[in-house]
């Protein structure tokens, strides 16, 4: 035990560089809960989509949705999310997917979608990239 005691007071700070990064995943983290809401997996995705028929929202610009997008996704970029809203539909309470290249512009449309009336919401952790990174497939038609 005093030997780390010892390794800690000569290498104090690795260990505050530990926390502080540490921290920083935790309020990230924290973060994304808050403002986006519990964040689907790919594979929970497909689960979604297959058994409640969620609605499926590329929030990315029209370019790159025409390079490669979700089967039956609609392409309502974050810009206009509020405007095009109308587009997925009177009910409400039906869930909705959404995603974008890397997963950080999802979390920031799902919350206006919540402010919107939607009332499940989900981000898709790791956006396309992780849709592909999962082996998933994904269409440019």
């Amino acid at each position: 035990m005093p030997q780390l005691v010892e390794f800690f007071h000569h290498h104090i700070g690795l260990f505050a560089a530990l926390a502080a990064v540490l921290a920083l995943l935790l309020a990230n983290e924290l973060h994304g809960a808050i403002a986006g809401g519990r964040r689907l997996a790919p594979l929970e995705a497909v689960r979604l989509i297959n058994d409640r028929e969620a609605i499926v929202v590329d929030v990315r610009p029209p370019a790159d949705f025409k390079k490669g997008h979700l089967l039956n996704a609609l392409n309502l970029p974050l810009s206009k999310l509020e405007e095009r809203a109308g587009e997925l539909g009177k009910d409400k309470s039906r869930p909705v997917l959404v995603y974008c290249a890397l997963g950080g512009t999802a979390t920031e449309a799902a919350a206006k979608l919540r402010k919107l009336g939607h009332s499940e919401v989900y981000p898709l952790r790791g956006g396309l990239n992780g849709w592909l990174g999962s082996n998933l497939p994904v269409t440019a038609k």
